[in-house]
């Protein structure tokens, strides 16, 4: 069977790093690049927390491209509460080798989108600034677009505000142009991602996996888990983003439903939020497959199966 060819637009970010173990060693898929923005922290915070995941992984092959250091048109915001003032507080790094590619991210974007066979799915778990930039440079590409799945949204309540969730609020003119794509897209958004805490529990069971990846999880886990219940008060941090990467490798995992989903791009309260018709009422085409629900036991598993695949490597190195 072929691998499913991605390219990961992120703004690591801890749970962004976790997805990258997913996806970096995943026999089911083939990793082109990282493609990253501002977001939970600043361009050169992403982008140097991208390689070294990569690096410590092992994975220095896999190419980083730095992006949008700003929004399309908002001010830009960080998570500096949630992830620290790099953006992957917790894990000590060793001193960092790998460095980003020269290429512009949006650039990368077009380039590797227009060669394409239209066989390439890109999975945004930040704001997408990147491809939203990429779609409006060179609109040729939405067609060599097999699918976007993304972590962002909310049918329900925000994060950041009671109507949005972070990775769109954060670039709300950006989401709308890619929600107006014409693409298919998965949205995985807080309805889902909130299922799957980190109890810590979960995070004794990955230490015992004992793999550089598993390592690493473990101190990323220790301060995510600890700032999500200082500001949320719960007792495990949601993983978002590595629901994106578990869906492609078990499109049983998560249950959508065809919904119409536009950007609330007011300025008012309600800005930056993902307006879902759920139910129908405005008799509009669907948009979008958006997550209702989750099989948390078997995103764990899948979860401790990618720690498990990088052996007995030793990390950092």
């Amino acid at each position: 069977m072929a691998r499913q060819r991605i390219i990961c637009d992120c703004d690591p970010g801890h749970d962004d790093a976790v997805a990258l173990m997913l996806a970096a060693n995943s026999p089911e898929l083939e990793l082109l690049g990282v493609t990253v923005a501002a977001g939970n922290q600043t361009l050169d915070n992403t982008a140097r927390n991208a390689c070294r995941v990569l690096q410590w992984l092992g994975r220095e092959e896999i190419p980083v491209y730095a992006g949008c250091g700003r929004p399309m048109v908002r001010d830009r915001v960080t998570a500096g509460d949630i992830h620290g003032e790099t953006g992957l507080d917790g894990p000590v790094f060793p001193p960092l080798r790998k460095a980003a590619e020269k290429e512009h991210a949006v650039s990368f974007l077009v380039r590797t989108l227009l060669e394409s066979q239209g066989d390439v799915v890109v999975v945004t778990s930040g704001p997408m600034t990147n491809l939203g930039m990429a779609l409006r440079m060179e609109p040729r590409i939405a067609d060599k677009l097999q699918r976007i799945v993304l972590m962002g949204g909310s049918y329900t309540n925000g994060n950041v505000t009671p109507a949005a969730e972070f990775n769109i609020l954060a670039d709300p003119e950006a989401a709308h142009v890619c929600f107006t794509s014409g693409r298919p897209i998965t949205m995985i958004g807080l309805d889902v991602t909130r299922k799957v805490l980190c109890y810590p529990e979960i995070v004794e069971r990955m230490a015992k996996v004992n793999t550089c990846a598993s390592r690493l999880f473990v101190d990323l886990m220790k301060h995510f888990c600890k700032t999500q219940k200082e500001i949320f008060g719960w007792e495990g941090g949601p993983l978002h983003d590595p629901v994106t990467i578990a869906s492609l490798l078990d499109p049983s995992l998560v249950t959508t439903k065809p919904m119409n989903v536009r950007i609330d791009l007011s300025h008012g309260d309600s800005y930056g939020r993902t307006n879902c018709d759920a139910f129908g009422y405005l008799g509009l085409p669907a948009t979008a497959d958006v997550a209702v629900d989750v099989g948390v036991e078997r995103f764990w598993d899948i979860i401790e199966a990618g720690l498990r695949r990088y052996g007995e490597t030793e990390a950092g190195t």
